[in-house]
């Protein structure tokens, strides 16, 4: 079995505190593990002696059959049959229910680790290489907690098997115990050599398929301009052919440690009836049945190696994630106030600052350095008295509210969206979708604000896309409201309804503004006007265009 110390340090403090919170429903699923074992062990032995020891009676005569005490061992099978039905349930829900509710509380750790840990981590990834570590590798986990159980349930059943093959004979006992020991050592061998290769494999594959779909989907209408429908299509199909060739691998593995578990279930049942000629009848059934399910109890094990291959590679591809875990988080300043310095100036809400531009010149990304999505230099910006690169990103994110150029959207209803921002009551929310000139569109749905808006927004128009993503971060009630390209592909009427109450919230609210535009309508709003320019230098210009200050040439870096 797979311990938290053999996949990576982080990952493995997580999966021990879940274990430890589902220690409850682990050790009931262990204990009835067990118990589960036992009673096959003991169902099959009994079963063996009493249906020998009856047919001896019946041979004997109807003496010996008036004599034979046939109530209480079948009163025991009885028993024994209801206690395995019993506690294989309890088993199965007890763990499974654990391992749920243990990943139920672990993703979203791992989530949380992801948005508000180092940017250059989160970059890093896809969003398909994302999804597939929340959602593939975080399942995969699922069995360090699940297979727990089996460890007690083998060791029961061969106890119980043991003790039973030396009622027949010592020898019978001790050949049985070499058995098993050879099965556990040929189990971990196989799956060392075969499975855990297979499944680390696999779940590299699964990680693959899904990057190059989400890579692929994000370009369908580009793919579909330019006719390239058949090389996508082909391009996953060879993706998703390695994925099933390194399943294929897993399931090959699967088949040689089940077939080493037949050959050593079948030497053993040799060597036990090779012991145990001599002894009586039904003790010589008895134990060679028990030895037969001592034997199947040690399957649970094997399958349990199996997966281990899977597991330890998802874990440590999760291990990354969980680096940034805030629990975890290396001390930083945190801000001292809603100030932000830049161009040598500090300046704070209600200000409303610009930034403009050519396209490429860096805009977009001198935003995200200053608001906590990209790594900020020392010496860059400051907020809140502190200089950008000494504060925890999260605590930096907290004062801004962000509207990227780059809408992404869910594909659930409006109010889903809206809520990423947080909660609030259905009149907040129409006041934000009024305010990004969107609340009679969806008025006129005969669902508002339960209305589903597709995959990644595609019921809506480009417009109505960004104009949703503008209410979400209305309604973040950040310190600052940061706007990229927020007017784009807008219409000059919508554009001027839509700055008109822009203008408005800002005065009510009594938010900064900072605002990344490449038209000019937008910085009419604005108290003054960053100019970043094609060399790679930014002047700071005042209302009126006035040239005010010449900013580093780092802050486009």
């Amino acid at each position: 079995m797979t311990r938290p110390a053999d996949i990576g340090a982080r990952i493995g403090v997580l999966v021990a505190a879940q274990r430890r919170a589902e220690r409850v429903r682990l050790r009931l699923a262990a204990g009835a593990a067990a118990v589960v074992t036992v009673a096959a062990v003991g169902l099959l032995g009994l079963s063996g002696w009493f249906i020998t020891g009856a047919a001896l009676a019946g041979l004997g005569g109807m003496a010996a059959v008036q004599a034979f005490n046939y109530l209480t061992p079948s009163a025991v099978i009885r028993l024994l049959a209801i206690l395995r039905t019993g506690a294989r349930y309890v088993e199965r829900v007890a763990g499974h229910e654990a391992a749920l509710r243990a990943l139920a509380r672990l993703r979203p750790q791992l989530f949380a680790a992801l948005t508000s840990g180092a940017p250059g981590r989160a970059l890093a990834l896809s969003s398909g290489e994302a999804s597939a570590r929340l959602v593939q590798d975080v399942d995969a986990v699922q069995t360090l907690f699940v297979r727990l159980s089996a460890p007690w349930g083998a060791v029961a059943g061969a106890a119980v098997a043991i003790g039973l093959a030396a009622l027949a004979s010592p020898a019978a006992a001790l050949l049985l115990a070499l058995a098993m020991t050879a099965s556990a050592v040929g189990s971990l061998l196989l799956s060392r050599r075969l499975s855990d290769p297979a499944g680390r494999a696999a779940q590299v594959a699964v990680g693959a398929l899904k990057n190059r779909l989400s890579a692929l989907e994000a370009a369908a209408p580009e793919l579909r301009a330019y006719g390239l429908e058949g090389w996508a299509v082909d391009e996953c199909a060879d993706r998703a052919r390695d994925l099933d060739r390194r399943r294929g691998d897993v399931a090959l593995a699967g088949g040689w440690l089940a077939a080493w578990q037949v050959v050593a279930a079948a030497g053993a049942v040799v060597l036990v009836t090779g012991a145990v000629v001599g002894a009586p009848a039904p003790l010589a059934a008895l134990a060679i049945l028990a030895a037969l399910m001592g034997m199947d109890a040690t399957a649970g094990l094997a399958t349990a190696l199996h997966q281990n291959g899977a597991a330890a590679q998802a874990a440590e591809r999760l291990d990354a994630l969980a680096a940034s875990c805030p629990t975890a988080a290396a001390a930083t300043i945190a801000p001292s106030s809603d100030a932000v310095e830049l161009l040598g100036r500090s300046v704070a809400p209600p200000f409303r600052l610009a930034v403009i531009g050519a396209s490429g010149v860096g805009k977009t990304t001198a935003l995200e350095r200053l608001i906590g999505l990209r790594e900020a230099p020392a010496g860059l910006f400051k907020v809140g008295g502190v200089d950008a690169a000494e504060t925890d990103p999260a605590l930096r994110r907290a004062r801004f509210a962000y509207a990227a150029q780059d809408v992404r959207l869910l594909d659930a209803s409006v109010r889903d969206n809206l809520a990423l921002a947080g909660a609030f009551d259905d009149e907040t929310l129409w006041r934000a979708l009024d305010d990004a000139v969107l609340g009679d569109r969806f008025r006129r749905d005969p669902e508002g604000l339960d209305a589903p808006i597709g995959p990644d927004g595609a019921r809506l128009s480009g417009g109505e896309r960004r104009r949703l993503s503008l209410a979400r971060a209305y309604l973040r009630g950040a310190p600052w409201l940061v706007l990229d390209e927020p007017t784009e592909g807008l219409d000059a009427a919508t554009e001027a309804r839509v700055l008109a109450a822009l203008d408005r919230r800002l005065s009510q609210s009594g938010q900064g503004l900072i605002l990344v535009s490449h038209r000019l309508a937008p910085t009419d709003l604005c108290d003054a006007v960053v100019r970043l320019t094609d060399d790679r230098s930014a002047l700071a210009l005042g209302q009126g265009g006035q040239p005010v200050g010449l900013l580093d040439p780092q802050f486009v870096q």
